[in-house]
C-alpha cells in the first residue's frame, strides 16, 4: 500500500481522495466547492479532450464558443429546463464594487444593479438556441452540428474532486436538424461515440441505455446514457446524449423553410461529458498502491529510471531510448533527479500510474538489456535494448487490453438478476453492482425504491430483452428488466 493512501476495502471514500491528492491530480481551492486541477491531472483531461475532439470532428461537428452568462429570462422560457436547474444556479446581480465608507474593505455598489440578472451557465441550451434563431433560416442551414469546450457552474453543496464540483470543465454539443428521425439518429450516434471512447480509451466497459422519464435531462424527450461500474460497486453516469425534440426550438422560435417552402420548427439534440471522467478513470482501475492509468490516456506512458543514479553512460543510453520511443509516438520521461533513490522513484511513478517503468544500470548496459516493469500487474521482464521499442509498443497495448478485461470481469462478477425485493435489498447490502430487476414503469414506484434503498434506475438498456415478469416492489406486470444501482 502506498504511503498515505487509505485502503480501498476499509475506506473507499478516503482512498479516492488520497489517490487524487497523492498522485498530484487536483486539490481543493480557496473557493468552497471548486477545485484546482494540477498539471498532471490536467494532462489526463487534455488527452481525453484531444481524442474526443478528434472523434467529434470525424462525425462532422465543429467547435464554437458561447457566453458564460445567460439572461435570466432565457432560462425561464422552457419550463422543464428551468425547473431542473433552478436550484443549482449562480446569479450575477451587480456589475461593480466600491470601497466601503468605513474604510474596512470593498462592498457591492448598490447603484450598480443589473437591469436583468445573469445566470452563470449551468448548461448552454438557452443562450445557444437564442443564437441559432439568427443562424437558421432554411433547410440549407441544416444540420447544424456544433460543440463547445467550456466551464459550467452548478452550485453543489456536497462536492468531491472531479466527481462533483461547483465548477467543472466539459464539452457540450448542440445540434439542429430538419427531421425528428435525424435528431434521434444524432443523439444515438453521440452516445455511441462516448461509449467507444469509454471502452477503447478509458478501458471502462459501459452499459448503453436510456434514462427513465424521472431521470431525463431537464427539457429532453429522451436521454441516452452510458453507465460505468466503479470498484466500490456504485454506478457512475459517464456521458449523456439528449433528444430535445422541438422544445427549445419552440421556446426560442427557431424555424426553417423546407424544400417545399413550408415553415417548420427544427429538431434538437445536446450531449456532453465532463472532467468527472477523470474520477471515473481513477475509480475503475486504481489500487492501494496508487493511480493506474490506461496507456492511451496516460500523460507519460514510459518512465526511465537510472540505477542507482545518473552518469554520462546511462544518460546517453537513456537519451537513445527516449529518441526511439518518441519517434514511435510514445511519451517518455527520464527521471534523472539525483536527490531521490531508485526505490523512492519507483514508488512515486507507481503512485502516479505511469504504465511502464524502465530501469537501467551499468550492469544492464554491459548486457545490452534493461528491466521493464508494467504498472497493472507489477510484472518485471528483462528486455534486450535492440528490441525495446517494439516490446514497449506491444506491452502498452497489452496493458490497455488487460485493464479493460479486468474491469469487464469485475462488472460481470457484480451483475445480479433478482426477482424479489428481498433479493434486491440483500444484493445491494452485501454485493452492490448492477442489479437487473423488473419495474412496473411508474415514477411513483421508482421514487419509492430510491427512498427506501438509495438505489436508482441507471438505465433501460438498449435492445433490452423483453420478458414477462412482476415488479419487485409492487408485484404489477412488467415486460422488461431495468438496471438499478447505487450511484455517484
Amino acid at each position: 500500500m502506498a504511503k498515505g493512501v487509505a485502503s480501498r476495502e476499509e475506506n473507499y471514500t478516503q482512498w479516492y481522495v488520497d489517490i487524487v491528492k497523492k498522485a498530484d491530480l487536483a486539490e481543493h481551492s480557496a473557493v468552497r466547492g471548486c477545485m484546482v486541477i494540477k498539471p498532471y491531472g490536467f494532462g489526463i483531461w487534455e488527452n481525453m479532450k484531444a481524442q474526443l475532439d478528434h472523434m467529434f470532428k470525424e462525425t462532422g461537428h465543429v467547435n464554437a464558443y458561447f457566453p458564460l452568462f445567460i439572461p435570466k429570462s432565457f432560462l425561464s422560457r422552457e419550463a422543464d429546463h428551468v425547473e431542473g436547474f433552478a436550484k443549482e444556479c449562480a446569479v450575477v446581480t451587480h456589475y461593480r464594487l466600491k470601497n466601503g465608507e468605513d474604510g474596512e474593505g470593498i462592498i457591492v455598489d448598490p447603484d450598480a444593479k443589473l437591469e436583468e440578472e445573469l445566470i452563470v451557465r449551468p448548461t448552454s441550451e438557452t443562450i445557444i438556441w437564442n443564437t441559432y434563431k439568427d443562424w437558421i433560416k432554411s433547410y440549407r442551414d441544416l444540420p447544424l452540428l456544433i460543440n463547445q469546450w467550456a466551464n459550467v457552474v452548478r452550485w453543489e453543496m456536497r462536492t468531491r474532486l472531479f466527481l462533483r464540483t461547483a465548477e467543472f470543465l466539459w464539452q457540450e454539443g448542440h445540434t439542429a436538424h430538419s427531421t425528428e428521425a435525424e435528431a434521434i439518429e444524432e443523439a444515438r450516434k453521440m452516445q455511441e461515440v462516448y461509449a467507444t471512447f469509454a471502452e477503447e480509451y478509458m478501458a471502462m466497459p459501459v452499459i448503453r441505455g436510456t434514462k427513465t422519464e424521472t431521470e431525463r435531462f431537464a427539457g429532453a424527450l429522451d436521454t441516452y446514457t452510458i453507465e460505468g461500474l466503479m470498484q466500490d460497486g456504485k454506478a457512475l453516469q459517464a456521458g449523456t446524449s439528449h433528444f430535445l425534440g422541438q422544445n427549445f426550438a419552440k421556446a426560442f422560435d427557431v424555424k426553417f423553410l423546407t424544400e417545399n417552402n413550408e415553415e417548420q420548427y427544427v429538431w434538437a439534440t445536446s450531449w456532453g461529458v465532463s472532467t468527472r471522467l477523470v474520477g471515473a478513470l481513477i475509480m475503475t482501475h486504481s489500487d492501494d498502491d496508487g493511480l493506474v492509468l490506461p496507456p492511451k490516456l496516460a500523460p507519460i506512458k514510459v518512465v526511465i529510471v537510472p540505477i542507482p543514479k545518473p552518469n554520462p553512460e546511462i544518460d546517453a543510453a537513456a537519451q537513445a531510448m527516449m529518441d526511439e520511443l518518441k519517434a514511435a509516438g510514445i511519451s517518455v520521461q527520464y527521471d534523472n533527479d539525483t536527490k531521490k533513490r531508485p526505490g523512492f522513484k519507483f514508488a512515486e511513478h507507481e503512485l502516479r500510474g505511469v504504465p511502464v517503468r524502465i530501469g537501467i544500470g551499468m550492469r544492464d548496459l554491459a548486457n545490452q538489456q534493461v528491466e521493464v516493469a508494467r504498472r497493472d500487474t507489477k510484472e518485471k521482464t528483462s528486455v534486450a535494448l535492440d528490441g525495446l521499442t517494439t516490446y514497449v509498443q506491444q506491452l502498452l497495448e497489452d496493458i490497455q487490453n488487460n485493464l479493460f478485461n479486468r474491469a469487464l470481469q469485475f462488472r460481470e462478477d457484480h451483475t445480479t438478476y433478482v426477482d424479489t425485493f428481498e433479493e434486491f435489498e440483500e444484493t445491494l447490502e452485501k454485493k452492490g453492482g448492477f442489479i437487473y430487476a423488473h419495474w412496473d414503469g411508474t415514477a411513483e414506484t421508482e421514487e419509492a425504491i430510491k427512498k427506501k434503498t438509495k438505489a436508482t434506475i441507471r438505465c433501460i438498456p438498449l435492445n433490452n430483452k423483453q420478458e414477462e415478469g412482476q415488479c419487485i416492489f409492487t408485484g404489477k406486470p412488467s415486460k422488461q428488466r431495468v438496471v438499478f444501482a447505487k450511484a455517484y
